[in-house]
């Protein structure tokens, strides 16, 4: 496991997951436009629009775009949404205007299991679709966040029981069970292009599409994440370091989740 704690370059302590939750705001450039989950993608694009990308998109699912909370939203249909969003649009057109053809740049997905290459499971856990060990929430969104957005960003706490090498049900289509359906199903968007976890970031191999280990969280070791992955995990020719959080990072961070009162799960 994780240390439950590290220091920052300026030495203050920060935990595994602010560190996933800086890593993943990292990962958004300025001006993109960002499909938004409520909770840890929520929190990490609206750190992003705080610290490098004051000109980041925000597009939540029930309608709301360009929002730019003052505080973080509870749900989807939170009013601080639409009272700070640009405009504010019908469902089926954020999927039908927006999504489908391609003009939402980046995706944030998470869910119960991803497998080597960037499947995600949410529907059922077990092989048996009609008695499965536990029914899950179901797609919602994601399957149209996986297939039409430019990139995908996976965000995801890193254990075996998450990390397995095939999953039970494929609701978000990665790179497919071979790693290689996205090219022979002609979906418009790369995919998967960064798994982000508290143990550290993952890439798919541009010619196979499985996961590979290219970054580590600091104060992790490379055994720790292949011993938390359910499949042979390879590891990038050099490996590197997350750089910590920095105290901006952080202080913006955490007055973000104070806004929610007791913090968040996520």
């Amino acid at each position: 496991m994780s240390s439950p704690r590290a220091e920052s370059a300026t030495g203050g302590e920060f935990t595994p997951d602010e560190m996933m939750t800086v890593a993943a705001a990292r990962s958004l450039r300025d001006e993109a436009v960002c499909f938004v989950g409520i909770g840890l993608p929520s929190t990490a694009a609206n750190l992003a629009r705080r610290t490098h990308a004051p000109g980041l998109v925000l597009i939540y699912e029930s309608g709301t775009l360009g929002a730019e909370p003052e505080r973080l939203p509870l749900s989807i249909g939170d009013g601080v949404l639409a009272e700070t969003a640009d405009s504010v649009v019908g469902v089926p057109e954020i999927f039908n205007y927006w999504l489908q053809p391609g003009r939402v740049d980046v995706g944030f997905l998470g869910g119960a299991q991803v497998d080597r290459y960037g499947n995600i499971n949410t529907t059922v856990i077990g092989q048996d679709y009609d008695d499965p060990k536990v029914r899950l929430p179901g797609a919602g969104g994601a399957p149209e966040i996986a297939t039409s957005c430019g990139e995908v960003l996976i965000v995801m706490r890193h254990n075996p029981k998450a990390f397995v090498s095939a999953v039970d049900f494929v609701t978000s289509v990665g790179y497919g069970r071979d790693g290689r359906a996205r090219e022979r199903l002609g979906l418009p968007g790369k995919g998967p292009v960064r798994v982000i976890t508290d143990l550290g970031v993952l890439e798919p191999d541009p010619e196979t599409g499985e996961l590979v280990l290219s970054r580590v969280a600091p104060e992790v070791e490379v055994e720790q994440v292949r011993a938390a992955t359910g499949w042979p995990l390879r590891t990038a020719d050099e490996v590197g370091t997350q750089e910590p959080p920095t105290e901006r990072e952080l202080t913006i961070l955490r007055e973000l989740k104070a806004t929610l009162g007791n913090g968040e799960s996520s």
